[in-house]
């Protein structure tokens, strides 16, 4: 039952408009979803992200994403690089996307940045049918032997260009932005018909409020930060909302993900699931742990998704700097 799953899966991947892979740590793969972001840690910055969507299905959904930005603030500008690589089904349909990003940075008044962005990438997307087993082939020749794929397939790794923008206002402890992906809606098809990507877009904010009074200690960081991301790609649409508690070095955080006011097509409540995130934040090093508890239609049988992320902030700390980091504002939700 598991094979036929999975088989279903591949053809729906290969006949319809699939939209992006998602991360519930939507804040902690920044540059995944806004450009706007990239530059906004005090220096460097590496991430590290992985999910693993639906495990109970033989090999489902995996998604890989690993990044690097840094902030180069003589030019109010942030340069960033990200690889993604998402996985699915038993015939290793691969869709791999390396991206250059930049930002250009404006100071506010009142103490607020203004960042946009700019993702110009570069798309592979790949399919092994000797792994499919296709109508024609559940006939066997003479000798019993099963026939071989079918010759007229036309299935072809492909390429392509793809281009997003973005906008971020933030201050030290309120952000809000606009991203847009796929402005170009680039043709990733891989039987040369059309297959073009919907043009995604999101919008976020949030706030990150200090706790300093009662238990928590003063020599110890302690904050929530309640935020929202809104995405629509196509005819799909998604609200993830919730918040981050930090009591350093510990992180908890819990998220919905639906739209309980919407109905989907079988009459009942949009909604997807809850998040619950565990990790610590040090200094210069974040990891990060969250699983997703299905709650739609699909129910517990699916396995709901593990996903993982890593973080390195690498200052460099002169005293020259450190009296030009005075006029740089980082972006809130990734500083203390």
């Amino acid at each position: 039952m598991k094979k036929i799953y999975t088989l279903i899966l591949i053809m729906i991947q290969l006949t319809v408009f699939a939209q992006d892979p998602e991360f519930s740590q939507y804040y902690a793969a920044p540059l995944y979803m806004n450009p706007a972001f990239t530059g906004t840690a005090a220096d460097h910055r590496f991430i590290a992200n992985y999910r693993n969507q639906w495990p109970n299905i033989t090999t489902a959904f995996q998604t890989y994403a690993v990044s690097y930005d840094y902030n180069m603030e003589k030019l109010n500008s942030g340069f960033g690089l990200l690889v993604t690589q998402d996985k699915a089904g038993s015939a290793n349909m691969k869709s791999t996307q390396a991206n250059f990003q930049y930002s250009y940075k404006v100071h506010l008044k009142d103490k607020w940045m203004l960042s946009t962005g700019l993702n110009f990438g570069l798309g592979f997307r790949s399919v092994d049918y000797n792994k499919l087993v296709f109508y024609d082939q559940l006939e066997f020749d003479q000798d019993g032997i099963r026939l071989p794929p079918p010759s007229n397939l036309n299935l072809q790794n492909t390429s392509y260009f793809d281009f997003g923008a973005g906008i971020l206002a933030y201050s030290r402890k309120i952000w809000i932005g606009v991203s847009t992906a796929h402005l170009n809606r680039p043709n990733r098809s891989l039987t040369n018909d059309e297959a073009e990507i919907p043009t995604k877009t999101s919008i976020h904010g949030g706030i990150r409020i200090p706790l300093y009074h009662g238990v928590f200690k003063r020599d110890r960081v302690a904050a929530i930060a309640p935020s929202f991301v809104y995405k629509r790609q196509g005819k799909f649409d998604q609200l993830d909302i919730g918040t981050y508690f930090l009591y350093e070095p510990v992180v908890v955080g819990l998220w919905y993900r639906g739209i309980p006011i919407k109905q989907n097509v079988r009459d009942n409540i949009s909604q997807d699931a809850v998040v619950v995130i565990l990790g610590f934040q040090l200094k210069t090093f974040e990891f990060s742990y969250s699983y997703d508890i299905t709650v739609s239609d699909l129910g517990p049988i699916s396995g709901g998704a593990h996903e993982l992320a890593l973080k390195f902030n690498i200052e460099l700390a002169t005293q020259a700097r450190t009296k030009k980091r005075e006029k740089f504002i980082p972006c809130p939700t990734f500083n203390k």
